[in-house]
């Protein structure tokens, strides 16, 4: 059974900075893509950012600038640097994996909040 655990979610205030890793529990060779995601109260899930296994990325709009996301192949890890936050990033970020299969997995869910 493939495993996705996140790290990194916390308080921050308005203009500083997060780090969120996740760690997955299948072979790189597997995967097609993996990204991050996140829903805040009342609103659907959305994306925030993907890397494929090429290294191609792609952002939400929202947060292009701001954001990095980037995945280390031996570690099987893929990560997201979120700078300048804002308190409209207040969510929970689900890190997801693609695999190869079509198969799609997703983290428990780490809760970012951003205060003004």
């Amino acid at each position: 059974q493939v495993q996705l655990v996140e790290s990194g979610g916390g308080l921050v205030q308005a203009g500083g900075s997060l780090r969120l890793s996740c760690a997955a529990s299948i072979s790189i060779f597997s995967i097609n893509a993996m990204g991050w995601y996140r829903q805040a109260p009342g609103k659907q899930r959305e994306l925030v950012a993907t890397i494929r296994s090429g290294g191609r990325t792609n952002y939400a709009d929202s947060v292009k600038g701001r954001f990095t996301i980037s995945r280390d192949n031996a570690k099987n890890t893929v990560s997201l640097q979120m700078n300048s936050l804002k308190p409209e990033d207040t969510a929970v970020y689900y890190c997801n994996v693609q695999a190869v299969t079509g198969d799609i997995y997703w983290g428990q869910g780490t809760q970012v909040t951003v205060s003004s």
